[in-house]
């Protein structure tokens, strides 16, 4: 067996990979420079046959990508794909699957975000600028704020990630409302309602967090009627696709005050524009679609490797495999 990855990832976790592979496997490295070596020999690309392949950050984020994915398009040997992502909206990795190339994604990311959500909540409920314009202005000035109990959370898209969230947010005292299409029964919420209910839930609201996909019924989500319903206080968190938010009508919302704040760390343009107006809004935080990115990540991807890893050689189900319909590619 042949297993393609970064450099970087066998070296990272080369006690654990070595653990969980026979002694044969071959490993098939890309390096930052978009060279490859077997065992440390240099080999081509074009000519490698590699029968799995494992997509980890450092290859998306900076890294050798075009090479890795290049290599995947021409591939006929390849047969599974572990991604470290949670998203496979990529046009490309419905292509795959059309291929015959299982794949399978990670759900690793839901305690980096709903750290990044949780400080998002309190730094608004706070009111924290307040704080960091005093102490700038070398001036002792208290004021009160909303206690994490007295709040009413919204968290649209109850996944692993929305369901970090919600643990985070109730062990502070919040009450929360999850929304999912289809419940599982065991969300760790107050209460769930299902998509139809959401406009009539929102101006409970103190904190409504988006951490559902990009889909047909989720994509321009938060409009003009989204808008018109939440509190003037409330503070909207956008942790999922850029796609679920219509921005001009968000900025609408924000100038003729019936939305308080919004933090965007995905928009629908990526990267955001320099010039675009979100980037100067008042009310608006932009951070650079970078709330999954907390350290922990990369051992948690190897560990889910691992396991899959396992289960591919025993003939097992895959954890997470997606299909052509999860793709719309039925």
């Amino acid at each position: 067996m042949e297993i393609f990855c970064s450099a970087r990832a066998r070296d990272d976790h080369r006690d654990l990979l070595d653990a969980a592979t026979p002694p044969e496997t071959r490993w098939l490295e890309l390096h930052e420079d978009g060279s490859a070596t077997i065992d440390g020999h240099a080999v081509e690309l074009r000519e490698a046959t590699p029968d799995v392949a494992w997509m980890t950050s450092d290859l998306v984020q900076g890294g050798p990508s075009r090479q890795f994915f290049g290599l995947l398009t021409r591939s006929e040997s390849v047969r599974w794909l572990q991604s470290s992502a949670a998203g496979f909206d990529h046009p490309i990795f419905g292509d795959l699957v059309e291929r015959g190339i299982r794949l399978s994604p990670a759900h690793i990311s839901g305690p980096p975000i709903a750290d990044y959500v949780l400080r998002a909540a309190l730094d608004h409920l706070q009111d924290a600028e307040q704080w960091r314009r005093a102490a700038a202005d070398h001036r002792w000035e208290p004021h009160e704020f909303v206690e994490m109990g007295s709040t009413h959370w919204i968290v649209v898209g109850l996944g692993t990630i929305g369901a970090e969230i919600a643990v985070r947010a109730r062990a502070c005292g919040a009450t929360v409302t999850g929304m999912r299409r289809s419940p599982a029964g065991d969300e760790p919420v107050d209460a769930m309602i299902n998509p139809d209910q959401l406009l009539d839930t929102l101006p409970t609201a103190d904190i409504v967090v988006l951490a559902a996909p990009s889909s047909p019924t989720t994509d321009g989500l938060v409009d003009d009627d989204f808008l018109a319903r939440t509190k003037p206080t409330a503070l909207l968190v956008n942790i999922g696709r850029g796609a679920l938010v219509d921005e001009t009508a968000l900025l609408r919302a924000l100038d003729d005050g019936r939305l308080a704040a919004a933090v965007l760390d995905v928009t629908a343009t990526e990267p955001l524009p320099a010039d675009d107006p979100l980037w100067a809004h008042p009310k608006v935080a932009i951070t650079p679609h970078s709330s999954a990115l907390g350290d922990g990540r990369h051992h948690r991807a190897a560990e889910v490797f691992v396991e899959n890893l396992r289960r591919y050689l025993a003939g097992d189900p895959l954890l997470h495999e997606v299909t052509a319909a999860d793709l719309g590619r039925s």
